[in-house]
């Protein structure tokens, strides 16, 4: 037997998530054993003492419960500071402020952008390492993190710093990817205005990026409140120049024809899609660009229109699910609450809300080793409460991981009471 496994799950119902946008890929009392930090064997639970040297192995019993990729959550702003000014900014918006109105008295992205150049780096790093970790909790183990509040460039490129110092802390519990959020809001006292700020996000803070190897992709906010399209485009184009993937927040209060725009760009994703036309949609489908879908965002900002995810998805679109945490539209590590937004507001089915929240994701980030399982991808696995998807979205904002593995060592253990609804 030359095959030695370190970890053993047993007994599951194994979703692999690597057969299309619709299909989890069930494998019913099926085993995944582990080598090192990859996969190295899936097939039937009965043969797996016969094909694979368990003698040094840890083994789980999953006792029928799902087994998934771990999850990868591809749009998120972890890194910020908080004086609670946004909170404030909630309750204004409870009370029926838009978010545009908010924006342009100051408040919004500027708001936090003031309270995070406050911040020092160690309140910093400790508050998103905290963020993550309640990802983690929910089974996130791959997490996209931006900057974008300090709209100056220093502080972009100390904000990524801070991103690469919580992924040196998250080391072994989590995968942290870095994107420049290079064109978010103009600042307040930008010379020039946001002309001026867009020369020095592509002359100065996209090179100073890339010198250090701070970021794999450049991102930009198109929107009324943000920049237009020409903007952003010039803004994308430098990053690209400089070896980073082109990102967009899309269409999320209007068509800004942000959509056409990450289509011609080739970008990896565009991220929102609220307002998406259908022009929009087709040309997303054309060029093979990830829709990442935030439904968390659209209810937490009191918005009435969320993604088109059903049409996305039957034209062709692949989509992804993320949490988009930030202070301002989504405060909420909740991956649940994502879950079954997709559902009942994007109108995704259950299986499909999962496969987003792993391959989807992990084409989002254009990553080949994680969100699905498969012999010699990553070791990312959650072993859920729950015998399938149906029950991850119905059973509204509770969390059911049970166990999460990380590069094939567990880093989450969740108490038995987080099984209790699931029958095995």
């Amino acid at each position: 037997m030359d095959l030695a496994a370190d970890l053993v799950v047993r007994r599951a119902r194994v979703a692999t998530c690597d057969r299309g946008a619709s299909d989890p890929g069930y494998l019913e009392d099926h085993a995944v054993a582990v080598s090192g930090d990859a996969i190295a064997w899936i097939g039937p639970d009965a043969r797996v003492e016969e094909e694979v040297d368990l003698a040094g192995a840890r083994a789980i019993d999953a006792r029928g419960r799902l087994v998934t990729p771990g999850l990868v959550d591809a749009h998120t702003h972890l890194v910020f500071g908080d004086d609670g000014a946004r909170a404030a900014e909630f309750a204004s918006l409870a009370a029926g402020r838009s978010y545009e109105e908010i924006a342009r008295a100051g408040g919004g992205i500027l708001a936090t952008a003031r309270a995070t150049r406050a911040a020092d780096d160690e309140a910093l790093l400790w508050a998103a390492a905290a963020r993550a970790r309640r990802l983690l909790a929910w089974g996130v183990t791959t997490v996209e993190v931006k900057s974008g509040y300090g709209l100056e460039v220093e502080a972009e490129v100390r904000l990524l710093r801070v991103v690469r110092e919580l992924a040196r802390a998250l080391r072994g519990e989590m995968t942290v990817v870095p994107t420049l959020l290079a064109a978010h809001a103009a600042p307040e006292e930008a010379q020039g205005g946001r002309e001026g700020w867009i020369r020095r996000a592509c002359d100065a803070l996209v090179p100073a990026v890339a010198a250090e190897g701070l970021a794999a992709f450049c991102d930009a906010f198109v929107a009324p409140t943000a920049f237009t399209a020409a903007e952003a485009r010039r803004v994308l184009e430098a990053g690209r120049a400089h070896g980073l993937v082109p990102r967009l927040h899309a269409d999320q209060l209007g068509d800004g024809g942000a959509a056409a725009l990450a289509a011609e760009l080739g970008a990896s994703s565009a991220d929102h899609l609220e307002h998406v036309s259908e022009a929009g949609i087709a040309a997303l489908a054309r060029a093979g660009v990830v829709g990442a879908l935030l439904p968390a965002s659209t209810l937490l900002a009191r918005g009435t229109r969320y993604a088109p995810g059903r049409r996305l998805l039957d034209a062709g679109v692949r989509v992804a699910l993320a949490t988009n945490v930030n202070p301002g539209t989504s405060m909420s590590e909740n991956v649940g609450l994502t879950l079954s937004l997709a559902c009942v507001a994007l109108g995704l089915t259950p299986d499909e809300a999962l496969v987003a929240f792993t391959d989807g994701g992990a084409r989002a980030l254009r990553l080949a080793d994680v969100g699905r399982i498969a012999p010699g991808a990553g070791a990312d696995l959650v072993v859920w409460g729950a015998r399938g998807a149906d029950h991850l979205c119905w059973h509204a904002g509770v969390s059911h991981a049970l166990l999460v593995v990380k590069a094939g060592r567990v880093v989450h253990q969740a108490e038995a009471w987080t099984a209790a609804d699931c029958v095995a």
